[in-house]
């Protein structure tokens, strides 16, 4: 017995110390969990994005299916997102004046509405491509006031600051666990319902009622948070506020540059993602499950990104590395956009959405980080006007000239310029490097 002792005794400090190193990656990784209220409405947000992201892939392919047109895809896109364009900044000003748990309620019982409405106008067979995009501009305008108001919020789920960059990065993850999700519960649904003799129309109707109930679940999780609202000490107008809130960002050269780069990223490199339904049918040759199929890969490279920002959380030269990922992105674009080997296609596209993630934790991290409380609201949805804003005018101009020109060749210019633009910050930083 002793010498079995014996010999296994020195191996013991190192199993420790190994045990010892995957609970503190752990602990670490994990770290915003540790806090209640970010627990609880993680779980629900993460459900009503896995929600939303099934009615997105199914409404692109109806679309694709009612009207056979990239234009009608890129002008869904932009008006999804164009009342976040016109209306975030006024938004940004009631997150900052205004309880940010009722605001975020509000727009997610607007934004059911609309889901439910879509539903059974596709159930009915009476659906027109108006009606999915007057319903796209009605979602988007309750994301522009939901939008500042959950971004602003975010710091206040987590008690310990330290976490906020961990916070963030999980916030991401629960959108991209959505973007794989998502795909595949359209997939399945459409799949189920051809196996029991229904139209892929019906399918699709049923994909959007999920996306209807998810939102239950993200109400009830912000009915439970225990976050309290604290009203603001000097209340000026709504014009001045939002002048103040210009000025702070005009005035820090980085919250600037950074918020540059986050349309650029946008406005360039998320055409990829609108394209995809096109990549499936007319260069694939394939339907909704190669469609879903695709969407899933790179839902999981963002995934594994933001898993990869959330471990290291705050770290050194955090800008530098923004910059030389993005460039990385672009060149994935590039590659996508050439290859017709559907494997290849697929290995590139978890690439680029994990670089892509990398790219959009980690500007948003530093915004978040950079900004006051008092001002983050206003600063959020300057921020969230060139994020979210890029990608309507990205998917306007890239449907447009796909026409034209075809979407792979549009994709590669894109990525091109994705790049370019990541090294003119590498080389005039405008304060992107310092951080």
């Amino acid at each position: 017995m002793a010498e079995s002792v014996q010999q296994i005794s020195p191996a013991d400090p190192a199993a420790a110390s190994a045990t010892l190193f995957g609970s503190r990656t752990i602990r670490r990784m994990l770290a915003a969990f540790t806090h209640r209220d970010f627990r609880v409405q993680w779980i629900g947000a993460c459900t009503s994005s896995i929600g939303t992201w099934t009615q997105l892939t199914a409404q692109n392919w109806l679309i694709l299916s009612l009207t056979g047109s990239a234009f009608f895809l890129g002008l869904d896109g932009f008006l999804q997102q164009l009342p976040i364009m016109l209306f975030t900044l006024v938004g940004g000003v009631l997150a900052d004046r205004r309880d940010r748990r009722q605001t975020l309620l509000m727009s997610q019982y607007l934004q059911m509405t609309t889901a439910i409405v879509l539903a059974l106008l596709v159930y009915l067979g009476v659906v027109r491509i108006w009606h999915i995009l007057a319903l796209s501009f009605t979602a988007g305008l309750a994301q522009a006031f939901g939008g500042p108001a959950y971004q602003a919020l975010i710091p206040s789920l987590v008690e310990d600051k330290r976490d906020l960059p961990n916070a963030v990065a999980f916030n991401s993850i629960q959108i991209n666990i959505a973007r794989v999700l998502g795909p595949l519960v359209f997939g399945a649904t459409i799949t189920a319902f051809a196996k029991r003799g229904f139209s892929d129309v019906q399918g699709m109707a049923a994909c959007f009622l999920v996306n209807a109930l998810s939102f239950s679940v993200v109400i009830y999780t912000l009915m439970s948070l225990r976050v309290k609202h604290i009203p603001p000490v000097n209340v000026q107008s709504m014009r001045d506020e939002l002048r103040g809130g210009l000025t702070y960002v005009r005035r820090h050269s980085s919250l600037a540059a950074l918020t540059v780069l986050a349309f650029a990223t946008t406005f360039l490199g998320f055409a990829v993602l609108q394209f995809l339904s096109i990549f499936a049918q007319r260069v694939f040759h394939e339907g909704a499950g190669t469609y879903s199929q695709l969407l899933a890969f790179s839902g999981t490279g963002s995934v594994a990104g933001a898993l990869v920002i959330a471990w290291l959380g705050k770290f050194k030269r955090m800008g530098t590395t923004v910059l030389v990922v993005q460039a990385l992105y672009g060149g994935l674009i590039i590659a996508f956009a050439t290859s017709r080997v559907m494997w290849v296609s697929e290995i590139l596209l978890f690439l680029s959405g994990a670089a892509l993630m990398v790219v959009v934790s980690t500007v948003m991290s530093l915004v978040q980080m950079i900004a006051p409380n008092e001002m983050r609201g206003r600063v959020m949805s300057i921020f969230m006007v060139a994020f979210r804003g890029g990608m309507p005018l990205g998917s306007l101009t890239s449907g447009y000239l796909a026409v034209t020109f075809g979407a792979p060749a549009v994709l590669a210019v894109n990525g091109g310029l994705l790049t370019l633009v990541a090294a003119y910050f590498l080389v005039r930083s405008h304060g992107v490097r310092e951080v």
